[in-house]
């Protein structure tokens, strides 16, 4: 009995959860429009039009006569046109959003906090989630390197809780005071409004050079976590340090993280830039593929928690927000998990007009002191208002699908028709009461605060370059090298020697070795012996590679197959059916958009299989991995077509997993001319041989096929399993570090 009634109380929480999961969705349906076949074409004010090709005007039939200002249909078209605009957002101009839920796993986290939304593992709470990238305009293309913001909106029964955060756990700046400087710095230059999209140019480098509390933020914005693969290989960071308030009224400090499930991977710098160019929306792109493709992206939500006695008790200052909790010292615990399952219905009317706002909590979580969350606060609200008026919470994707009541009236663009006669408080209806906080209503945390009236900062906040050099410290090789590569890329674009000089002598105090390659890469000052020491403290969490999926994993990564006429039809499509099951997809590649004849088919009749795209309309760039099967006259086809051996180099230059069979080995022997490189040259057998991330085998047939057991391992056997195994490690960065890839011209 008492299990059954625990089952019927499980059902119902799951119904609940559902439906709770559903609430900003069906809220959404209120504004959603369906138009079809049968809508009918009418003016904003519901007159049915007849005509919205021509203006209406004089005319005899035969000749242009002047056009009449009285044609309302015509004006109303082209005004409401001039107007569809709206101011872009100051940073955070492009972007990408999509819908799913949040959850938590128990109710672990009560010890800290009475919010629901953090405790009660029934509900599921239906979330918004805005990716962008932070200095260029609406038009800046997706894979430039730069932060990305990470900004999630929870609709909660409590009300809206927003997390302003992005993919990079720090900030250039400590007190929000300095945030028009830095924007103004980092903005494309205002003589010429160049450079577009980056940070490498004088006014950047120059700002940053002489405000040294920024060195911790830009080793991360060096560093391969400001060009990721993926908006879905983002860790995500609350970046400001909150608090927790439990039921016995007790306060902790908290810092939020969001982990992804598939890892955290980045684009090489060359691959970066050529996207911008390729395909300047591929994160967009990528996001929307990946959810319509039933992979939702999901993210482990963390805290990392510090008792209010515990505040002082750092070599940092724990509101400093360009300080990192090293999880050594304050370690990450595991509470929930959140998904986004649905694309936007319409990009403006979501996620141009979405709006987020660091004062926007629910009773349960508060604000610390943290000198740049106390402007934010201030400013994220403002800007909202400006951008899109005072009423923009009233907006479907804004509202809160919570009741709300208050006295706020009119404004431009107001919504809401209030049926009341009073409008303030208190008044004699006793309308519209201030909830007590034991009902629910917010309250502020009891804070003893002493102190003088000044402008300064602590003494803790004046030390600048500790964290730098440990994110430096616990970096890999392969990591440290992108960072230095980075760095020369973006001092060499500076042209005023007092900018580059100065940062190659700021870079001293982070690291003897990392100063003196840059200094003498970009011409600047290479010092003669380190400015401090360098203990070697590490943080390993700080790598990419700390955030590997616990067991790999190839979902929605995408394999480019190069074919020509003549390929081994049974086994691509065995290949193909093999990742599959690993849910990764596979793309056609041929000589032209459209049916490829594999071996021995007549050119031209019956029928084929159909290449996604020419060699030409896509690059190597877009895709994780590139396979060529067998089939000899294929092969000969490809070993003629430079832009294909072009794909394969270039594939290789950017450490990505390739694989061949058969005659496609000869393939890679052309493209591939690098010593070091094992090659499998049996065509008679299914033996594998895996080097430096090229997989090559002398056949995959229907055998081999019925053998492969879809693994993601290494093996003597298994092709595609092999292969699956190279990309599921994203890259094989020791092609770099060998300097094999620089034996390549691409």
């Amino acid at each position: 009995m008492a299990e059954g009634l625990s089952t019927i109380t499980s059902h119902l929480k799951s119904a609940v959860s559902s439906l709770a999961g559903d609430a900003k969705i069906k809220d959404l349906e209120r504004n959603t429009v369906n138009p079809s076949s049968s809508s009918q074409m009418t003016t904003d004010y519901g007159v049915k039009v007849s005509d919205t090709d021509h203006w209406l005007s004089v005319s005899n039939g035969a000749d242009v006569g002047p056009a009449l200002l009285e044609d309302q249909i015509a004006r109303e078209k082209i005004t409401r046109f001039d107007h569809e605009r709206i101011p872009e957002r100051v940073v955070h101009a492009r972007g990408a959003g999509a819908h799913g839920y949040f959850r938590v796993f128990d109710d672990k986290a009560s010890k800290y906090t009475f919010a629901p939304v953090l405790t009660d593992a029934s509900r599921r709470t239906p979330i918004f989630i805005r990716f962008s990238t932070v200095q260029g305009s609406r038009g800046s293309a997706d894979t430039v390197r730069d932060v990305r913001g990470f900004a999630m909106k929870l609709y909660t029964p409590e009300g809206n809780w927003d997390i302003v955060g992005n993919n990079i756990p720090v900030f250039f700046i400590q007190d929000a005071i300095k945030f028009p400087d830095f924007v103004h710095a980092v903005k494309p230059e205002p003589q010429n409004e160049v450079p577009q999209g980056q940070t490498a140019h004088n006014n950047f480098w120059d700002f940053v050079g002489l405000q040294p509390e920024s060195a911790h933020m830009v080793m991360w914005a060096m560093s391969d976590r400001a060009v990721p693969r993926s908006y879905r290989m983002m860790q995500g960071f609350g970046v400001n340090t909150f608090t927790l308030i439990n039921a016995k009224g007790e306060r902790h400090f908290v810092k939020f993280h969001f982990i992804p499930e598939l890892g955290a991977h980045s684009l090489g710098w060359d691959e970066a830039l050529k996207i911008a160019g390729q395909d300047p929306d591929f994160h967009r792109k990528d996001l929307e593929e990946a959810i319509k493709s039933g992979c939702p992206p999901k993210w482990t939500f963390a805290i990392q928690v510090i008792a209010e006695k515990d505040e002082h008790s750092f070599e940092f200052d724990i509101l400093d927000a360009t300080k990192v909790w090293p999880t050594d010292l304050v370690p990450l615990e595991e509470i929930g998990e959140f998904v986004l399952n649905k694309t936007v219905d319409e990009y403006f009317p979501e996620t141009e007009q979405v709006a987020f706002c660091t004062s926007h909590i629910v009773p349960g979580i508060g604000f610390s002191d943290d000198p740049l969350l106390q402007g934010r606060n201030f400013s994220y609200f403002d800007t909202q208002i400006s951008r899109l008026g005072v009423n923009w919470e009233q907006l479907p994707i804004n509202r809160p699908v919570c009741p709300v009541f208050n006295n706020n009236r009119d404004g431009r663009m107001q919504h809401r028709v209030h049926k009341s006669t009073v409008n303030y408080f208190p008044n004699r209806e006793n309308e519209v009461n201030p909830v007590p906080p034991a009902e629910g209503g917010f309250t502020e945390y009891m804070e003893k605060v002493i102190g003088l009236k000044q402008r300064v900062r602590g003494a803790k906040f004046q030390e600048h370059y500790n964290q730098a050099q440990m994110f430096w410290n616990s970096m890999t090789p392969h990591e440290k090298q992108h960072i230095i590569n980075a760095f020369v890329f973006e001092l060499s674009h500076c042209d005023d020697e007092r900018v580059y000089k100065r940062y190659t002598t700021l870079l001293n105090q982070i690291d003897f070795d990392l100063a003196t390659t840059v200094a003498r890469k970009v011409n600047g000052v290479a010092p003669d012996k380190p400015a401090r020491q360098n203990p070697g403290k590490k943080d390993a969490y700080l790598s990419q590679l700390s955030l590997a999926p616990k067991a790999p994993i190839i979902a929605t990564r995408r394999i480019a197959i190069l074919v020509a006429d003549g390929f081994n039809e049974a086994e691509v499509t065995g290949v193909r059916a093999m990742f599959a099951l690993g849910k990764a997809t596979t793309w056609l590649i041929g000589p032209r958009r459209g049916k490829v004849y594999s071996a021995g088919q007549q050119i031209g009749a019956g029928s084929a299989l159909v290449a996604d795209h020419s060699f030409e309309d896509q690059r190597s760039t877009m895709f994780d991995a590139v396979y060529v099967p067998s089939g000899a006259e294929h092969a000969k086809t490809l070993l003629k077509t430079g832009r294909a051996i072009h794909w394969v180099r270039e594939a290789f230059a950017h450490c990505k997993a390739i694989g061949a069979v058969g005659e496609g080995v000869l393939v890679l022997q052309k493209a591939i001319e690098v010593p070091g490189i094992n090659l499998f040259t049996s065509p008679d057998s299914d033996t594998v041989v895996s080097s430096y991330g090229v997989v090559t085998t002398g056949k995959y047939d229907l055998k081999a096929v019925a053998t492969d057991v879809f693994k993601i391992a290494p093996g003597p056997k298994g092709f595609v399993s092999n292969l699956a195994h190279e990309i599921s490690k994203h890259r094989c960065y020791e092609r770099e570090l060998d300097g094999l890839t620089d034996a390549i011209a691409y």
